[in-house]
């Protein structure tokens, strides 16, 4: 882990609130208010006051392309989709110069900019319920149910150790301060330490040190980080939320109002005694562990219940933030139906994600294109992937 001396800050205007932009990470005062529309014209005036970007500020006599920003939110497996959004972009020619994620988003934006999408998404469709457990190192006398360790690892054998500051794109990770609440945007250091923090989920993944701060999952404060991707320099911002149709599909476990009197059950004919579990099968650790922590089909487990939770939070979260600092483009996948844990499903959510970007690729090419001078219209180049490499499972 990198150690961080005394901060440097830079005090940047982004959409008429004032943003502290440390050393390692920002920590803003409050929510910006701005609707994305006011932004957009504002820049069609050539009148950004956004201080993040080096080069010149676009407006009517421009010839550069704006800088296109993605804010990828949290969602656990349901984050696989951002693979599908990026490569829509890209097929599209539009590609993000500032990439923002909070939780499984900076995991996926992390992945992007390092030049390793490919990698991951190899993984991501690897991935079976067999092995999914391999990565999950379960302790019961930490601060989290996972140390987080091994799925570390993973992503570092992925990406290596990989600077924020060394990137050809602006990158940036949001974390939770836990003792204080404050919103940390990470900006500098290790990428792998940054996606740690950023998708430690209280209860679930344990806590991680960064300078003197512990933190946690950023979804706690920022589930979908728009205002981060403004701070940075972005003029145009997508914003990706994965929770939006998730309470769509739960479960009416009651029906109020109802009067009908309860029909009586069916008689069924008394089932076959079950085979007697052996005292190996019975006392497995491992199939206790799964048990007491996925739940089964008669009752959720303490990860579904703490996650379920979460979620609902977050949700709640995520739609006052996006009320008051709306994105200029919003992409909704629709991966409601889609557990939190379902991580073996890589490919249909990245179909999803796929879908929903295709969705709303005209609205993004004319917004890109309104700051666009026909001189510089030609698509800009993306970030170089590397090539995969085989990774074994656990």
């Amino acid at each position: 882990m990198q150690s961080y001396s005394a901060p440097k800050r830079q005090i940047h205007r982004v959409n008429d609130e004032w943003s502290i932009v440390w050393r390692d990470g920002v920590v803003l005062p409050r929510m910006a208010g701005s609707v994305g529309s006011f932004r957009l014209l504002e820049l069609l005036m050539g009148r950004s006051q956004n201080g993040a970007n080096d080069r010149d500020k676009p407006g009517l006599g421009s010839v550069r392309r704006p800088v296109v920003g993605l804010a990828l939110g949290g969602g656990a497996a349901r984050g696989f989709a951002h693979i599908g959004v990026l490569r829509t972009l890209l097929a599209n020619g539009i590609v993000p110069n500032v990439v923002v994620g909070t939780s499984i988003g900076a995991v996926v934006g992390g992945c992007y900019a390092t030049g390793h999408l490919d990698t991951f998404e190899e993984w991501a469709r690897g991935l079976q319920p067999r092995n999914i457990f391999g990565y999950l190192d379960i302790r019961l006398n930490g601060s989290g149910l996972i140390g987080g360790n091994k799925l570390a690892a993973q992503l570092e054998a992925s990406i290596g150790a990989q600077l924020i500051e060394d990137l050809p794109v602006k990158f940036a990770s949001v974390a939770t301060e836990v003792r204080t609440g404050h919103e940390i945007w990470l900006t500098h250091g290790r990428v792998v330490d940054a996606m740690r923090a950023s998708y430690a989920l209280p209860g679930i993944f344990s806590p991680v040190l960064v300078g003197d701060r512990w933190l946690v999952d950023g979804a706690l404060v920022n589930p979908v980080p728009v205002s981060a991707a403004r701070a940075l320099g972005a003029e145009i911002v997508i914003a990706v939320n994965l929770s939006n149709d998730v309470f769509g599909h739960s479960i009416t476990i009651f029906d109020h109002g109802s009067s009908a009197e309860p029909a009586e059950p069916a008689t069924e004919p008394e089932a076959p005694p079950k085979p007697k579990r052996s005292f190996t099968s019975f006392f497995s650790a491992e199939r206790t562990v799964k048990r007491e922590f996925f739940g089964s089909s008669e009752r959720p487990g303490i990860s579904t219940v703490m996650i379920d939770a979460f979620n609902i939070m977050q949700d709640r979260i995520t739609r006052a933030r996006l009320a008051g600092d709306p994105p200029d483009m919003h992409i909704v996948p629709r991966v409601g139906q889609f557990g939190l844990f379902d991580f073996h499903r890589a490919d249909e959510m990245i179909k999803h994600g796929s879908r929903a970007t295709e969705r709303a690729i005209e609205g993004i090419q004319e917004a890109i294109e309104m700051l666009v001078p026909e001189a510089a219209r030609s698509p800009a180049p993306a970030v170089a992937q590397k090539k995969p490499v085989a990774s074994q499972d656990q």
